[in-house]
């Protein structure tokens, strides 16, 4: 037997491949910022563009950089109570618990870290977080009287802190902000697609993380604010049953820990082991770049082969 034709048959492996290609052009195009047409292609995200791709044409609210809060009513109760988040918020900053992950053991925000960005997960794609049960209870209620909040956090940007150039490589949720203990200040910003917004306190932004999008605050005073990713309206019963299958396959698989002890889900096991791996490889990187990068592109393009010819 031809090991070409193991997995499945050789046209369909092509056709498998355009699907792959055609979705992450559509998410490149997408935009007015854009990176390089290699990096499009070649970035973990395009490992999911179908189904982004899927989630983004079968959109209520269209495919645009920033959403109308007017749009999602349910999520008003958030902003009219910010007051009783913000104090919970300065509690948990005040000893700290907004933190970085301790360990490589958080694969969606592993990069964050390094430039000052911190975190205290309220709840992550299923149940909420026990110490977030137990250390801030208020804000957890709140938040269980929406069912179309699938994760959130609270988010710290330290002054002098950045988030670069990215894009969330999940389509079927939107990300809410709310502005708890913010500078009031443009230049504690982000910019989704080009168009910057600043943070205030008691104030909302929403917007579509698929878009190329980076953050600083370049002032003296700490930003907090309530993060969540808020289900993405579909059309037809389908599509949403497909982002419910998605989100509780691969996105519960994703969860953390703000204490030790807390569940860790198996992406983000597999994550720990794998990143051993990752800092080999940077190591490599320091030590002779040319190698590395002869290497990386021999390993990518054997897994191309291996999958689609």
């Amino acid at each position: 037997m031809n090991f070409t034709h193991y997995f499945w048959p050789l046209e369909t492996r092509h056709w498998v491949l355009l699907v792959f290609i055609a979705a992450a052009l559509h998410a490149h195009f997408r935009g007015r910022v854009r990176f390089g047409m290699l990096r499009a292609l070649t970035d973990f995200t395009v490992l999911i563009a179908p189904f982004n791709s899927l989630m983004v044409l079968f959109s209520k609210v269209g495919s645009k950089p920033y959403l109308d809060p007017k749009d999602f009513p349910e999520l008003k109760i958030l902003q009219e109570n910010w007051q009783v988040m913000r104090e919970e918020a300065l509690q948990l900053d005040g000893q700290g618990s907004i933190k970085a992950a301790d360990g490589y053991t958080d694969i969606g925000f592993n990069s964050f870290f390094r430039t000052g960005w911190k975190r205290f997960y309220l709840k992550w794609y299923g149940d909420d977080l026990p110490s977030a049960q137990q250390m801030c209870p208020k804000t957890v209620a709140l938040l269980r009287q929406i069912p179309g909040v699938k994760a959130a956090m609270f988010a710290s940007l330290p002054p002098g802190a950045t988030l670069v150039k990215h894009r969330d490589p999940y389509a079927g949720s939107l990300r809410y902000h709310l502005g708890l203990i913010t500078p009031n200040d443009p230049g504690c910003f982000i910019e989704v697609d080009g168009g910057r917004y600043h943070w205030k306190d008691g104030e909302v932004v929403m917007f579509d993380e698929t878009y190329i999008h980076y953050a600083e605050n370049t002032t003296n005073h700490p930003r907090i604010i309530l993060f969540a990713d808020i289900e993405r309206p579909v059309y037809t019963p389908v599509v949403r049953w497909i982002n419910k299958v998605f989100a509780t396959l691969v996105m519960t698989a994703s969860a953390t820990q703000n204490v030790e002890g807390e569940p860790i889900g198996g992406l983000n096991k597999f994550f720990y082991h794998a990143y051993q791996i990752r800092l080999k490889g940077k190591a490599l990187k320091a030590k002779n770049r040319t190698v590395y990068y002869v290497g990386k592109w021999a390993l990518i393009g054997l897994l191309v082969w291996a999958l689609f010819f």
